[in-house]
């Protein structure tokens, strides 16, 4: 692994100064700075969740799509009211770069939280791009992966990541770490793939951008779209170890945990749990992504609307499955009711004990500890 001591070092000095919003208002700010460099960056974090209420914590704990080109009353009422940590944009929210950096702005700016928002997106390359009229669409994963050259995947994760975070962009949804010969993929070989992956989670790095492997366990073995339906991957342990699972592996074994989220499919693998989708079950979530592989970064949830769970489970039921499993950022791209459902199912869950208030705060301090080391972007 890489020495990343003088990085660590870079920074928490950084981030100390985040620290004086939550100091007391008595010490002057030179004090209140002194104050802050001199805590460790958990125990700033500590300090941030203690200041929260639970209705800001579970709020952390969801992320939304919004609608229009730039901040309203409705995605207002949404960060306002429910705390709402983070913010996917479509194509629906971006007609031009000006635009778009100054919808991002606003949306921190006005967001009035104790940490900055992640505002992410679908930049995976190929036929999953935004904002074509203004962002150079990088190529497809498969393309990248069919010339051999390792480096070109860090190469074009570094464009992505540059143009995203001028922007204000803290997070990209890629690259997709499935073994498959789809577009999407870098290819159909476990060990090829995984080293395309290791190659452009760097250009990510380099930039301060986080990234999101998907779809873990790894989807390329599945037959039905899951905006559409579930699907079930037959395949067995072994052969998902073989080569399925070794991108994830890789980048769990080798990188910091705050550096990157692992997004979960609405698959089910009966390998792991003949009843639940990935995203639904502790077998996969808690008992292999976390206890067998020993991750300790963010587990988000794909996007719940899909069909693959909307279909079959209330939004109400569908975000406390999702933490119960492990989740600790549960998705929901485009419907203001389903999301304020999603949000109010977890409140409820904490309310009646059947999510307890440190597996939240579990959760909690992951995000933050991540977003303080990430959600700050350059102008």
């Amino acid at each position: 692994m890489r020495n990343r001591k003088k990085r660590w070092e870079t920074l928490l000095a950084a981030i100390a100064m985040m620290t004086v919003l939550l100091a007391g208002c008595g010490n002057s700010a030179g004090e209140q700075g002194q104050a802050a460099e001199e805590k460790t960056l958990d125990e700033q974090v500590d300090d941030i969740v203690a200041s929260m209420s639970m209705t800001e914590k579970v709020g952390q704990m969801v992320m939304i799509g919004v609608k229009g080109t730039e901040v309203n009353d409705d995605s207002l009422y949404m960060l306002h009211q429910y705390h709402m940590g983070g913010i996917i944009l479509f194509d629906r929210n971006m007609e031009s770069a000006e635009q778009t950096k100054k919808l991002i702005a606003d949306l921190q700016a006005q967001a009035e939280q104790k940490v900055p928002l992640f505002i992410g997106v679908d930049e995976e390359g190929g036929d999953v791009v935004r904002g074509k009229s203004f962002l150079t669409p990088p190529p497809s994963q498969r393309e990248i992966g069919q010339t051999g050259e390792v480096t070109k995947a860090e190469d074009s994760a570094d464009k992505t990541a540059v143009a995203l975070k001028k922007l204000g962009f803290n997070v990209n949804f890629a690259p997709v770490a499935d073994v498959d010969s789809d577009a999407r993929s870098f290819g159909p070989d476990g060990e090829q793939t995984t080293k395309f992956v290791q190659a452009a989670s760097q250009g990510y790095e380099k930039n301060r951008v986080m990234y999101a492997l998907k779809h873990f366990p790894g989807i390329g073995r599945g037959t039905v779209d899951s905006h559409q339906d579930i699907s079930t991957i037959a395949a067995s342990k072994e052969e998902l170890e073989k080569r399925d699972l070794l991108p994830f592996k890789a980048i769990i074994d080798e990188r910091q945990p705050e550096d990157y989220f692992i997004l979960i499919s609405h698959l089910r693998y009966p390998a792991y749990d003949a009843e639940n989708p990935a995203s639904l079950s502790k077998a996969i979530q808690t008992d292999l992504l976390r206890g067998e592989l020993g991750y300790r970064g963010l587990i988000i949830t794909d996007d719940t609307e899909m069909g693959a769970l909307a279909k079959y489970y209330s939004f109400r039921e569908l975000g406390v499955r999702a933490v119960t499993a492990g989740a600790d950022v549960v998705m929901v791209c485009h419907e203001y009711e389903h999301e304020t459902d999603v949000y109010l199912g977890l409140l409820d869950a904490v309310k009646d004990g059947t999510i307890s208030e440190d597996r939240i705060n579990e959760s909690v301090r992951r995000i933050v500890k991540a977003k303080l080391l990430h959600a700050k972007t350059e102008a």
